[in-house]
């Protein structure tokens, strides 16, 4: 697979190519959505509660005696039949953590990087430091991009002045690349990678006896090649011819 490289403009600077292993796996549905679903559940802090009939305060006497009053015999005002009573089967702290094997989830977050290459959405930039913590500069780039939509930039490592320079812009986040996982692509309609960060991929997207991942290669545009000038002929000297001697 080749990806163009661009620069802060926007302007095309190059080709990287990568192996297929990495950005060339068909789309599998099902697998996404079991990763989807397990990052979702992850994020849940399992911190809700209700309270039973033994837990709300009151409800100790008994509201009338049992017998001879004509209403439904009553043990307390606290049962959940009544308003302001307990809550039955209601939620209590819990964890709600899903796992998936190793594979599977490498897998997954495959199918979703290689499906937005597919759809155009993956922007390799050659470098993105010369936004130097300022937002309109960061902005500036977007544009030059063309980028409309929300979008996650991809780094090495974690930028103080990337993240910076996008806190203030709507709809855009910042992310290292060891942190990158299927959950954040699906979310974003666009991704912006570096190229120092694309270059980790064999780090921390698998071993290359797995993946066969070849090493992000840089691919510099053919420049065009000058018109050779044509060079003139020299005229040919022409050989004086040498005076005869004269017989003696």
């Amino acid at each position: 697979v080749q990806l163009q490289l661009r620069n802060t403009d926007g302007g095309v600077v190059g080709q990287v190519k990568v192996s297929d292993a990495l950005m060339g796996v068909p789309f599998n549905p099902s697998l996404v959505h079991q990763a989807m679903v397990m990052y979702q559940l992850n994020r849940m802090q399992g911190t809700h509660s209700t309270k039973t009939r033994a837990e709300v305060s009151g409800g100790g006497a008994k509201p009338w005696r049992q017998k001879h009053t004509g209403r439904a015999r009553a043990g307390s005002n606290r049962s959940p039949i009544w308003r302001h009573g307990g809550v039955t089967f209601g939620p209590k702290p819990r964890s709600h953590r899903r796992d998936m094997p190793k594979r599977m989830r490498l897998k997954a977050f495959l199918c979703t990087l290689s499906q937005k290459v597919r759809e155009n959405k993956l922007i390799v930039l050659e470098d993105i430091h010369g936004v130097e913590g300022k937002t309109k500069n960061l902005v500036r780039v977007l544009e030059a991009l063309n980028i409309k939509g929300s979008t996650l930039i991809v780094t090495e490592v974690p930028d103080g002045k990337i993240i910076s320079s996008a806190r203030n812009v709507p709809k855009v986040w910042t992310l290292p690349i060891n942190l990158l996982n299927a959950g954040e692509l699906l979310k974003r309609s666009y991704v912006v990678i570096t190229l120092k960060a694309l270059g980790k991929a064999e780090q921390f997207w698998g071993s290359k006896e797995e993946l066969e991942i070849s090493a992000v290669s840089v691919i510099e545009p053919k420049a065009k090649a000058e018109p050779k000038a044509k060079a003139k002929a020299e005229p040919k000297a022409k050989a004086k011819a040498e005076p005869k001697a004269k017989a003696k």
